[in-house]
């Protein structure tokens, strides 16, 4: 399955039994549509995700950021201690596009490439 939406807190990085690592985020996906008195009904589906490969990754997923999703659905569903029933989706992640939004984050520095001032730029300009 594939989603566009919001990363709607930044990622964390959590390490699980076997010496793995998962990265944990949630996504909001809006949608909207109109019902059959004409009004403008607003929608918003949350989906908690997992991408086990790469822990990396949650250094770009911020909030705000816009991003693509590939992967697996499911559901669950779960009694809180409240007594209230709960339902939610579950979303592993196969594959993540980046569609900019978010926080700017400091991209890590390439080597300084050593400039020879001696060396004459052959660019008319």
């Amino acid at each position: 399955m594939n989603i566009t939406g919001r990363v709607t807190a930044d990622a964390q990085v959590r390490n699980v039994s076997n010496s793995k690592t998962v990265v944990n985020f949630s996504v909001a996906i809006n949608d909207s549509y109109k019902n059959k008195a004409g009004e403008r009904i607003e929608q918003t589906t949350y989906f908690d995700c997992a991408y086990w490969l790469s822990p990396k990754v949650a250094q770009i997923l911020t909030k705000g950021t816009v991003v693509e999703l590939t992967g697996k659905v499911s559901a669950r569903a779960w009694t809180g201690s409240d007594g209230q029933t709960h339902a939610g989706l579950n979303f592993n992640i196969a594959q993540i596009k980046l569609h900019g939004g978010g926080k700017k984050v400091d991209a890590v520095q390439a080597p300084t490439v050593n400039n020879n001032d001696d060396t004459k730029d052959d660019l008319p300009f």
